[in-house]
């Protein structure tokens, strides 16, 4: 997914400003789907209006300049469907967190518990946002994604908490290997 579907995705919603756009995506409902600046949120704006995917009126504002408020056009909806039916690429996953984690055993175990605590209250606070946005869910989709971001930070969140106890044991190379999953991959009969 692109900037421009994100976009079109969240004026599909309902008129909002650029700024508006990147809180959105940054803290709100779209935060979880796609990385956005405002080098990237605003060039895109003004293409797509300039495309006629999308209108731009200007809102007086006391004491600051005027802004600019975005709305999608006929034109913007269909492609935000062409762009929907798009088949989506796997999901990517990072995070610093795990890095930390999986260098552990160059920490002090009260540092990485530390981590491990602090990962714990964050993952509780998100998952309580989460339920809290999903009580005002009525449709299918938004109920599946919420349900989805429930059931992935919380499960991260039950990981996370049995295992705050984390030890580190300096481990000979025979005995990590040892630790290690091994995952056998099975033809499909």
């Amino acid at each position: 997914m692109n900037i421009r579907t994100l976009c079109l995705g969240i004026l599909s919603f309902g008129d909002a400003t650029g700024y508006e756009i990147k809180k959105m995506a940054e803290d709100g409902l779209f935060s979880h789907f796609v990385e956005a600046s405002y080098g990237s949120i605003y060039p895109a704006l003004t293409r797509m209006t300039d495309e006629g995917l999308l209108t731009c009126r200007s809102e007086a504002q006391d004491g600051k300049p005027d802004k600019k408020v975005y709305s999608i056009t006929k034109a913007g909806r269909d492609e935000l469907t062409v762009a929907l039916t798009t088949r989506p690429k796997k999901d990517k996953f990072k995070s610093e967190f795990l890095f930390i984690l999986l260098m552990s055993e160059h920490l002090d175990q009260e540092h990485v518990c530390e981590v491990l605590a602090q990962r714990a209250e964050e993952l509780a606070a998100e998952l309580e946002m989460i339920q809290a946005c999903g009580a005002h869910l009525t449709t299918p989709g938004p109920r599946f994604v919420n349900g989805y971001g429930q059931a992935v930070v919380g499960a991260a969140h039950d990981y996370v908490s049995k295992n705050l106890d984390f030890s580190i044991s300096p481990a000979e190379p025979s005995e990590a290997a040892a630790r290690t999953p091994q995952v056998k991959v099975e033809a499909a009969e």
